[in-house]
């Protein structure tokens, strides 16, 4: 690993993450901050000096992306194009964007690459896992998207390459822990003894439903409510009394909650059709763990736990001190790129 600092950024549609490598490798600091990049390219520019306050600067910088993907963007291509200038405009030192098998670029050339470098995020991550595991199936589940991905002899074996693939083969799953509508986790759902339909609003996101689970890291919910209320018990209570046309008062808490849980249930399984799908290829053995990231990953830790295999945890493959390893856990890619890009350095890739 390198002798010298290394940052690694995920710049992403609705966070900012940022992973301070020392010497050796070492994780020493890592944030996630909102950037609703949706609203505008200042949003990143106030996020990226909130998060430089944080872990201060370094020499060199690795980039990976999926904000690209937002509509403040005519095309991916020109999304890519134009990240890639804030981001050399705002750091200093050496700045390099991942992509993919292309290894490291700079800013130029990333632009006139745009499919390599557009939401490969996951294929950083994935390669930390198939460098320190030999076989696993990763599973990062975030706060708007989850990612699957076989790992197999040291090898990715991921069969889609950008979004568009990874939808299809179902290496990409367009549900999370925070920011999905619930409309969004199921067509009807079961209560005071009916199946309900709900309602097709944006009354409430699967923030709520793992907050009334007691599921929800803390640091996980970084972007208002649907109905710009409090993020409390109670409050996300009423917001999904009101997915099914009722109002949270007249009814016991525990029937919300219940409800809840029903709807985290249909999320995993969800996740867990995906995951047995790739299983279904016959490419990973019946021991091969799952490997989980993002903020969501006690979802990955149930769906390992029902196929009956090992869980690790993304921090535990790389050196995250104890304080830092939830964080670790939670940012995978931005640590990621860091990682890769400090072994390019040892290897001669760069």
């Amino acid at each position: 690993m390198p002798a010298e600092t290394i940052i690694g950024w995920d710049v992403g549609g609705a966070h900012l993450k940022a992973a301070r490598l020392g010497p050796g490798g070492i994780a020493e600091a890592v944030v996630q901050v909102p950037c609703p990049l949706w609203q505008g390219m200042d949003q990143l520019a106030r996020a990226l000096v909130q998060v430089r306050e944080a872990v201060g600067d370094a020499p060199r910088h690795a980039v990976t992306m999926t904000g690209e993907m937002v509509d403040l963007f005519a095309t991916r291509a020109e999304g890519v194009a134009r990240l890639a200038e804030a981001m050399d405009q705002a750091l200093e030192g050496s700045v390099r964007y991942f992509a993919a098998e292309s290894g490291f670029v700079d800013g130029p050339t990333a632009a006139r690459i745009p499919s390599r470098i557009a939401s490969a995020n996951w294929l950083a991550s994935a390669a930390v896992v198939a460098a320190t595991e030999e076989t696993a199936l990763f599973v990062d589940i975030g706060s708007t998207t989850a990612d699957l991905v076989p790992v197999r002899e040291g090898e990715v074996g991921a069969r889609g390459h950008d979004d568009a693939e990874r939808l299809i083969t179902g290496e990409l799953v367009y549900t999370g822990v925070v920011r999905t509508p619930v409309m969004a986790l199921a067509e009807r759902v079961p209560f005071g003894g009916s199946w309900v339909p709900l309602i097709p609003e944006h009354f409430a996101t699967a923030a709520d439903v793992h907050r009334l689970t007691d599921d929800l890291p803390d640091c996980a919910d970084q972007h208002p409510t649907a109905d710009g209320g409090p993020k409390s018990v109670e409050a996300s209570a009423r917001r999904l009394a009101r997915m099914i046309g009722r109002d949270f008062e007249g009814t016991e808490l525990s029937a919300w909650r219940a409800l809840a849980e029903w709807l985290s249930d249909a999320q995993l399984r969800r996740l867990g059709d995906a995951a047995d799908m790739l299983l279904s290829l016959g490419i990973l053995p019946e021991n091969a763990p799952v490997v989980g990231a993002g903020v969501g990953r006690f979802l990955a830790a149930r769906l390992a736990a029902a196929r009956r295999r090992p869980f690790v945890p993304f921090a535990d493959l790389v050196q995250a001190p104890a304080g830092l390893a939830d964080a670790v856990s939670n940012c995978a890619p931005a640590v990621a790129v860091a990682w890769l890009a400090g072994r390019s350095d040892v290897r001669g890739e760069e």
